[in-house]
């Protein structure tokens, strides 16, 4: 009689199915829940597959180098993204005087977040300083390209609230730098 009463500890292939679906169980069930202040972070195999592991420099952190008088300085325009393939994430940023007429010249930087996340970006790139005397009227990344309608003036005699000179230009990380080229005319209604 004493071996019957251990019949029932000995294990069976129905006892490891039970315990195995409620392993299962807890363990699906741990995976669902997440405290509230969990967060997502980017492995190193993401950034190495090119997806941008931090956050996008703010240009409202940024003292840009363009002197605008008594008038405040504007961030018109930002785009962000990989610019240079290392998996962080920079910033493009069109800048430009306060104005409430005409157009005034537009600087465009390229901004990158130092790896203390509580210091105020930098700039690491001048894509277009204003002294060139062009306006950005589009600007877009995609695949790690910069690309931007610039409008300007064939000459001082055109007033300066009608830009008379279009032009589509791209900026691309080649070599260490930011190459720029001309994209074709279908981009731009007329060339410089």
């Amino acid at each position: 009689m004493a071996g019957q009463d251990l019949l029932h500890t000995q294990p069976r292939p129905m006892h490891w199915l039970a315990t195995a679906t409620a392993i299962s169980a807890v363990v699906a069930a741990a995976s669902l829940l997440q405290p509230p202040d969990a967060k997502a972070t980017t492995s190193p195999a993401a950034a190495a597959a090119g997806q941008p592991s931090a956050a996008a420099p703010d240009p409202d952190k940024v003292t840009f180098p363009v002197d605008c008088g008594p008038n405040r300085l504007d961030v018109v325009k930002k785009a962000s993204g990989d610019l240079d393939g290392d998996g962080t994430t920079e910033t493009v940023a069109v800048v430009r005087c306060h104005s409430g007429t005409g157009t005034p010249p537009s600087g465009v930087y390229v901004l990158a977040q130092p790896s203390d996340a509580e210091a105020a970006p930098r700039i690491v790139a001048t894509l277009l300083a204003p002294a060139r005397q062009r306006s950005v009227q589009t600007l877009t990344i995609k695949d790690g390209a910069i690309s931007a309608a610039l409008l300007g003036y064939s000459t001082l005699d055109v007033p300066r609230c009608c830009p008379d000179v279009h032009k589509s230009v791209k900026w691309q990380w080649k070599g260490g730098k930011f190459v720029q080229s001309e994209l074709p005319a279908a981009m731009g209604t007329r060339g410089v």
